[in-house]
């Protein structure tokens, strides 16, 4: 047999990865396949469950077609996947319907009604997380009081990476990461009965998946998802944690001195935007009712403290959209997306700084941090006439940076260092504005696929390549590291120094606004068959 093969999935939101690395953490190859989301009314984002699995299988099956013999030299199989939603299955283990997104805004009201009465600090003591509308806890509220058969039906309400393990492993398990901050106690790293009494779930206890620590929890693949996926059976599947926290460790946000826990920073900016640090020990959680989370690592005493805005390629991708109906629209071929983005990056750096500054609240169910508002929208402010496609273009990728800064500020000082991942990542204008917005270096990770990465670097300590976690990081993660960082330029920092405050001003007050056209939309879309007003 040739050389050993860790296989790590990531079930993103929008695309379904599998990775092989060897047992030192390189990448061989790789393989993908898209991922759907149905959109609807009232802000439903839902997905297909056994879609999804039927695409994860699909895609290992394609990186079978890349790796020599990858069946026989597969030695473990991992799963992380996107966060949040809610994925309800019945005791035969068939889908209840389809899985809500943490993109889903339908549980908006549920979520406000908390978030506004006495229960809110208390729930933010216990689990170190303040609710949003991603959650599970706000979206099992919503399914109760206008889909309750669903609830009735399931046996259990898992997410996404759940699932996926199920799949592979007929084991119903959750990681601690999202099942604590959902409905737990980061203290005791368990569930907490009174967490669920205060969200007024107490009764649904019963749909809470056992809780496994990513790399202690494993099972063998079952003979039907072997030959679903191309993989031989019995091979160890690995428990993984949630995509935020494989990205982070896969990315170096976990980083260790002479001294112990160091302070770096990490940004992991896909479809989303997260933004935090690790802490040692519970004291170094700071409660905080308005936004941000709380997740354990695998690592023992570990946190990471992570603000998140609901939007950060988003907003990038709108833009790219925006590009090609206007060059359809003049009757010019569309542009390759790499191609694009290459020229787009140019025109950004080539743009002057701070001709209007836009808010990146592109996600049609608005932001979760550092303040959650399901009413807040993207506005462009303060251009004028002579505003033209660069300085629109550098404005939308400032916006990202200073919502950067706006996450980074809500949590305490910004880290001396911030290490970067994600798909926004590769864009050399958004790693020089995100230098020059937060005054600090950028140094980036070098690899692929960060949350992959962290996954399977979990299930080679679960195979016992590493001793610990910890151990695994320098070959698995400082290696990947770029040697030289992105610089502050100086001549930039000081303008941002005077735009953030106004970007910060103009969102509070945005809020209201916000919320009345929000009600004017509704009223538009009830009275008007054309559906919402623009």
């Amino acid at each position: 047999m040739s050389s050993p093969v860790i296989i790590g999935v990531d079930a993103g939101t929008s695309v379904i990865k599998a990775v092989a690395f060897d047992l030192q953490g390189h990448q061989l190859a790789s393989a993908c396949t898209p991922n759907h989301i149905h959109h609807g009314a009232g802000g439903r984002a839902e997905q297909d469950l056994q879609q999804v699995w039927n695409d994860t299988a699909a895609t290992l099956r394609a990186l079978a077609d890349r790796v020599p013999n990858l069946a026989q030299r597969a030695v473990a199989l991992t799963a992380t996947a996107q966060g949040d939603g809610t994925w309800l299955i019945d005791a035969h283990g068939e889908p209840v319907g389809p899985g809500l997104l943490w993109l889903d805004g339908r549980a908006a009201p549920q979520v406000a009604a908390l978030r506004h009465g006495p229960a809110a600090q208390a729930l933010a003591e216990r689990t170190g997380t303040a609710l949003n509308p991603s959650m599970q806890s706000g979206q099992l509220l919503w399914l109760r009081a206008h889909e309750p058969e669903r609830l009735q039906r399931a046996t259990s309400a898992l997410h996404c990476k759940d699932w996926l393990y199920f799949k592979a492993t007929g084991e119903r398990r959750t990681c601690h990461a999202e099942a604590v901050f959902t409905f737990g106690n980061h203290r005791s790293g368990d569930y907490d009965d009174e967490v669920l009494r205060l969200l007024g779930l107490s009764e649904l206890r019963h749909l809470l998946p056992v809780i496994g620590i990513p790399g202690h929890e494993q099972a063998p693949l079952t003979p039907e998802a072997a030959v679903q996926c191309g993989l031989r059976a019995g091979l160890p599947v690995v428990l993984a944690p949630m995509d935020v926290p494989a990205s982070v460790l896969g990315a170096g946000g976990v980083a260790y001195g002479s001294a112990g826990l160091r302070s770096v920073g990490c940004s992991v900016l896909g479809s989303t935007g997260m933004h935090g640090w690790a802490v040692e020990g519970a004291e170094g959680v700071r409660a905080n009712a308005e936004a941000g989370y709380t997740m354990l690592l695998p690592l023992p005493g570990i946190r990471m403290r992570l603000m998140s805005h609901m939007a950060a390629t988003l907003n990038i991708d709108w833009l790219l959209a925006l590009l090609t109906e206007a060059m359809q629209l003049g009757g010019a071929p569309a542009l390759a997306r790499a191609s694009l983005l290459d020229k787009l990056n140019d025109m950004v750096l080539g743009a002057a700084p701070g001709q209007a500054i836009f808010h990146p609240y592109i996600a049609d169910n608005g932001e979760r941090g550092p303040f959650v508002d399901p009413h807040a929208r993207a506005q462009l402010s303060g251009f004028g006439s002579g505003l033209g496609l660069p300085g629109l273009a550098r404005a939308v990728f400032e916006g990202v940076a200073l919502a950067t800064r706006d996450c980074y500020t809500a949590l305490g000082p910004v880290p001396q260092e911030v290490r970067l991942s994600g798909g926004a990542a590769r864009s050399p204008a958004l790693r020089q504005l995100l230098a020059n917005v937060l005054n600090r270096p950028i140094r980036l990770s070098l690899r692929e696929e960060c949350g992959a990465a962290g996954a399977a670097m979990v299930a080679a300590v679960a195979l016992g390549q590493h001793a610990c976690l910890r151990d695994a990081l320098p070959e698995w993660v400082d290696t990947c590291l770029a040697d030289s960082t992105t610089l502050p330029d100086s001549t930039e920092v000081a303008l941002y120094d005077q735009l953030f405050p106004i970007y910060q001003d103009m969102t509070a007050r945005a809020r209201a606004p916000w919320s009345k056209l929000a009600a004017a939309r509704s009223t538009a879309a009830l009275t008007t068959p054309a559906g919402p007003i623009a």
